[in-house]
């Protein structure tokens, strides 16, 4: 089942929306803090995006951006903008489609299918990425990001936080994280470790990101 979100600030059309995209077996979800969509859409996964021009805040063209950053799920635009400008920038912020209001809800739904076939017809994950206060891990490609700023992980790193950021709140001990970095850790010294860490710090803490992975002392590490 499909998770589909739906970013529209008009609340009559939005439920209109829903009850579409129910009757028609989907999972929808709507946005509740326009404020904040970003997050919002880290925290749903949907599969795909439908998404308003005009909106509180930013409008659809920001958020598009935004998500475009960090995942490649198909967004479909639906405004009653239809100028070829709003056109061309829908398309230029990373848009798929862009759907005219007033519509059918059977085109919608139509296109729907059609944009799911074609995005996921091969098998292929796009709603790999964690979250944790502002902090977006990207597993595709191996990159994180806080407010402005954007690092490619190595694997090492991408294996250390994404082993901790799936278990938010909960003790790695150093043995499960170098067996996960190394299959094997008999014959791997204990600070290679700690240097890995400590070196992952660093980049986090370049790029403003503070006392995000904590030490246990006799433990491991965890994220809080």
């Amino acid at each position: 089942m499909y998770k589909i979100m739906t970013v529209e600030d008009d609340l009559k059309l939005c439920k209109e929306i829903q009850e579409a995209l129910l009757k028609w077996g989907f999972n929808p979800v709507k946005v509740k803090n326009f404020e904040d969509i970003l997050n919002e859409f880290v925290q749903n996964k949907p599969e795909l995006v439908i998404m308003d021009i005009n909106l509180p805040c930013f409008d659809g063209f920001y958020w598009c951006q935004k998500i475009r950053e960090i995942s490649k799920v198909p967004i479909i635009f639906l405004s009653s903008r239809n100028t070829n400008m709003d056109i061309i920038m829908a398309v230029q912020m990373g848009g798929d489609d862009f759907v005219t209001k007033p519509f059918s809800i059977d085109i919608l739904v139509t296109k729907l299918h059609a944009m799911l076939r074609r995005t996921y017809s091969y098998g292929e994950n796009l709603g790999d990425v964690l979250e944790c206060r502002g902090v977006i891990l990207n597993i595709n490609d191996s990159t994180l990001s806080y407010n402005e700023n954007k690092i490619e992980l190595t694997k090492n790193e991408l294996k250390i936080l994404l082993l901790l950021m799936k278990n938010i709140g909960k003790i790695i001990s150093r043995d499960r994280i170098m067996r996960i970095l190394w299959d094997d850790d008999t014959f791997i010294n204990d600070n290679t470790l700690t240097v890995n860490v400590n070196r992952l710090r660093k980049r986090l803490e370049d790029i403003g990101i503070k006392d995000f992975i904590e030490t246990k002392k006799g433990q491991g590490y965890v994220i809080l």
